[in-house]
């Protein structure tokens, strides 16, 4: 099914998640008026039971009064009232009997009225003294039956109570879970279409050479946002391409010119086209270093294009102790230059590392430390563990650099203020290149204070099973 909106899809989602809570609703004011009706027949029926049985009572106690005044007196009019209390009594307990389960002391106390009725002309005085002894006592039972079944009632009530409360317990417990699933249900068909655009970004984000296709159906906001970034994908890819492309040509056609001047400076050097005045010969050695800076630049250039074209690191083992000796090897005009020691201290064996992302990290922290390094003064490398990492530091001696300063330097193209020993002005990327071989190993690269150096860059890498 198509979904129109976002708007839609919540909005669904939220009456789905409330139809179970209605249901719940309506449920307990159902059951709470089928309480308060039953409560009040309940309390209607009790007071009009306790009312009908205290006229019983009392209708009793005149009929004990007029039969006893009839037995004294034998008036006509006496005899009458008699009768007509004793069938006003009897009305009376038809009623409240007609409520009772058990008719014994209805048909005992209808046997006493009966007999009443029957013997208006009694004389012995024992006799009718023992017949309404028995009355009384019928009465007396009828009144504790009548409580008998008001407390039975009471107890089904509250069981009933009990009842309702126990299911509408079950009916709140059943409906708000059935709530909550339909509420993940439906934050699922909302989350869903965004995990799918967070797996998109991921994509992007990693350089995918695929990304996830795009959804057929969902929110159309979504959907939308999916070709966006489909297309977005595609226009970095070609930028990409792009990128690659003009650094690679332009480093290529910046080297043919370049070597052509630097043959030119050459052969102007060794005097082979005539003798050099003085500012002539100081002219061309402006032209020297500029042409060796030129060329360095287009180096480190290549290098980080180099650099930028590589998906992911190749692991290898290696040999912590061969691989920098191949980089002091290949560094150690310039440091015999500037009259540097390099102070090693290796306490890493074998490395399982990309032999090339370690060798840029090796080749660019040196050559950072032999052009800002003060001449003369050692050089410290150090390889170690700590942590699950593995750790290189490479410190110098020379200007402090400030910590507004730190985190710049590791940006593509960011210079210091420090003047390099080589009066060459940088390119930039030494430090940037750092940081991405780096990070392309799952580690980081900060400059950090130490206390036997001006200066110490320090790589950080994940330490791998292997390493030792």
């Amino acid at each position: 099914m198509q979904i129109g909106s976002l708007r839609q899809l919540t909005l669904a989602s939220f009456i789905l998640a409330l139809v179970p809570l209605v249901v719940l609703l309506w449920q307990s004011q159902s059951t709470l008026s089928d309480m308060g009706q039953i409560a009040a027949s309940e309390a209607q029926f009790s007071v009009g039971l306790v009312r009908q049985i205290g006229s019983i009572e009392n209708v009793a106690i005149d009929v004990e009064r007029w039969i006893l005044q009839y037995h004294v007196l034998k008036k006509e009019e006496l005899r009458e009232l008699t009768e007509n209390n004793i069938q006003r009594l009897r009305d009376m307990m038809l009623i409240v009997c007609a409520e009772l389960d058990k008719k014994n002391v209805c048909q005992a106390l209808e046997k006493r009225i009966s007999w009443f009725l029957r013997n208006t002309e009694i004389t012995d005085q024992l006799l009718l003294d023992a017949q309404l002894a028995e009355f009384r006592r019928s009465l007396g039972e009828l009144h504790e039956q009548v409580d008998t079944l008001l407390d039975e009632r009471i107890e089904q009530q509250q069981d009933y109570v009990n009842s309702v409360q126990q299911t509408q317990a079950w009916s709140t417990g059943i409906l708000v879970s059935i709530s909550l699933l339909l509420i993940i249900f439906a934050s699922q068909l909302i989350l869903s279409p965004v995990a799918k655009i967070e797996r998109v970004i991921g994509a992007i984000a990693r350089q995918a050479t695929r990304l996830p296709a795009i959804s057929k159906s969902g929110p159309k906001e979504l959907i939308e946002l999916e070709h966006k970034l489909h297309w977005l994908a595609d226009r970095l890819n070609q930028l990409e391409h792009l990128r690659h492309a003009l650094l690679r040509h332009a480093s290529h056609e910046l080297k043919t010119p370049l070597a052509s001047i630097k043959e030119g400076c050459s052969l102007l050097s060794e005097q082979v086209v005539g003798n050099l005045n003085e500012q002539q010969v100081e002219v061309l050695s402006l032209l020297n270093s500029s042409t060796e800076r030129l060329n360095l630049l287009i180096e480190q250039l290549l290098d980080y294009n180099l650099l930028l074209q590589q998906a992911k690191p190749v692991y290898q083992k290696v040999d912590a102790q061969a691989l920098i000796d191949d980089v002091l090897t290949d560094n150690a005009l310039a440091v015999q230059q500037n009259d540097h020691k390099i102070e090693l201290s290796l306490k890493v064996i074998n490395l399982y590392v990309d032999p090339n992302l370690f060798r840029r990290i090796m080749d660019n922290l040196l050559s950072n430390a032999l052009a800002h390094g003060t001449v003369g003064r050692p050089i410290n490398i150090s390889l170690y563990t700590a942590q699950d990492m593995l750790i290189l530091d490479v410190a110098n001696r020379g200007i402090k650099i400030p910590q507004e300063q730190r985190l710049v330097l590791f940006e593509p193209f960011k210079r210091g203020d420090n003047r390099r020993n080589d009066r060459v002005i940088g390119s930039g990327l030494g430090l940037s290149i750092v940081s991405d071989c780096a990070r392309m190993m799952h580690g980081t690269a900060e400059i950090v204070d130490i206390d036997y150096a001006d200066v110490c860059v320090r790589v950080c890498l994940p330490l791998t099973e292997v390493s030792s």
